[in-house]
């Protein structure tokens, strides 16, 4: 979605109340002045669009296991969860959606707070075969192509896609990555105090049959 550069003349105690606003919500004057006209005109931009969606996964995850954290006017936001071992490890589930989707429509990072070197490997194989089992039961939902994955060091990303001939309102789109991100979470708990891989992918069966996944 291209951005034009357009010329228009305001008073300027209009111009010095648009930028005192836009400070407040910690955009700037464009941004404002574009989302004041959108409403005025009934458009939804893709930043509104986005928020909508992060708003919508925070309402699906108050209260369980995994507590988001959204900031206003961001293209961003996290969830976080923690590990039921020593010290009490985090997970960092950072999810950024994309004003112009280019194939994917997003990126779900994974970033693991811990400096244990046993439970990174158990976390890298949980997420490998993760990565496996997508690429098997996923593929013919996306021309053959399933989402695809990245490892560096302490963080996976794992990219966000919408299957061929689907369409999901910011409420679908919203529920569908909330119960991803949950799925994940839990499976990985599961795996990590003694679940072994069969049984991890009945379970992961058991979610995609259920819908749960198909993002």
């Amino acid at each position: 979605m291209s951005k034009s550069l357009y010329g228009i003349v305001l008073t300027d105690d209009v111009v010095s109340r648009i930028d005192h606003e836009a400070m407040r919500k910690g955009v700037n004057r464009s941004a404002l002045i574009e989302a004041i006209l959108a409403d005025h005109v009934g458009y939804t931009t893709p930043e509104k669009r986005i928020g909508g969606v992060f708003g919508f996964i925070e309402q699906a995850l108050k209260g369980g296991e995994l507590v988001p954290f959204v900031e206003a006017n961001k293209l961003t936001m996290s969830m976080k969860s923690s590990l039921d071992y020593r010290y009490r490890p985090t997970i960092r589930y950072e999810l950024q959606l994309y004003r112009v989707p280019d194939g994917a429509i997003g990126k779900l990072s994974i970033i693991l707070r811990t400096q244990s070197l046993p439970l990174l490997r158990s976390i890298g194989e949980y997420f490998r075969l993760i990565q496996r089992l997508e690429a098997v039961y996923l593929g013919g939902l996306y021309d053959g192509r399933p989402p695809r994955w990245s490892t560096e060091d302490s963080r996976v990303e794992r990219f966000i896609k919408l299957p061929k001939g689907r369409d999901y309102s910011t409420e679908e789109l919203a529920e569908s990555i909330a119960e991803y991100v949950r799925m994940l979470d839990r499976l990985m708990k599961d795996y990590l105090y003694g679940l072994d891989a069969i049984e991890l992918e009945n379970r992961y069966l058991g979610c995609l049959n259920r819908g749960v996944g198909v993002i």
